[in-house]
């Protein structure tokens, strides 16, 4: 067996021997423009459901959502339970502008796509979002953090804010995103699970 085959089905081990790693994220001020404009960003539409307005984009989506189910079944054997993560995934990372690879590999990462995860500064659910984050944008419910449409909303916001703050610069909006802006450990954590989400079809 390949060493990268066997580090992909050594990782979701790995991944419930492994606090979450989100943690030091800084609560920075927001001016009431940027504060509205996140707020609005993450106020619920209803559940995301992909429209396509032709056969081939249809298929493509379906044929990736095959394929990353078949890659998730290590990290969740409930087979709605992965189609659920994936279909959220994808529409909130579209609906931010984000690649859907980028946001399942910093899942994987932050949470090791366990719903549940809570850090040690108290970052909740897949994508580790901060408790602040509910009081900031949201409507301070911080128990709907676990919500997983509501996490991966959040987490996808809060991402493409750090994004445009860095003017595209995605390593040093991943370093805000964990709190660890400037140094290198974790992008290249987040980009070489990307590398592992980045199937064809997407």
């Amino acid at each position: 067996m390949k060493p990268a085959r066997r580090a992909w089905l050594a990782a979701p081990l790995l991944g419930w021997l492994r606090p979450a790693r989100a943690g030091a994220q800084i609560e920075e001020p927001l001016a009431d423009a940027v504060r509205t404009a996140l707020a609005a960003a993450v106020a619920d539409d209803g559940p995301p459901r992909p429209h396509f307005s032709r056969l081939d984009d249809r298929l493509a989506y379906l044929r990736w959502l095959g394929a990353a189910s078949q890659r998730l079944k290590p990290h969740k054997a409930d087979a709605h339970a992965r189609l659920d993560l994936l279909q959220t995934a994808w529409y909130e990372s579209r609906r931010a502008g984000l690649e859907t690879a980028l946001v399942l590999g910093l899942i994987q990462v932050e949470s090791g796509f366990r719903k549940y995860a809570i850090s040690a500064a108290g970052a909740r659910g897949y994508m580790q979002v901060m408790p602040f984050w509910a009081r900031q944008i949201g409507d301070g419910d911080v128990q709907g953090l676990f919500h997983l449409q509501t996490n991966l909303r959040f987490g996808c916001v809060i991402l493409r804010h750090y994004l445009d703050i860095e003017q595209g610069d995605l390593f040093m909006a991943l370093g805000r995103y964990n709190g660890s802006r400037g140094r290198p450990e974790y992008p290249r954590r987040v980009l070489g699970a990307r590398r592992l989400w980045d199937i064809a079809a997407d």
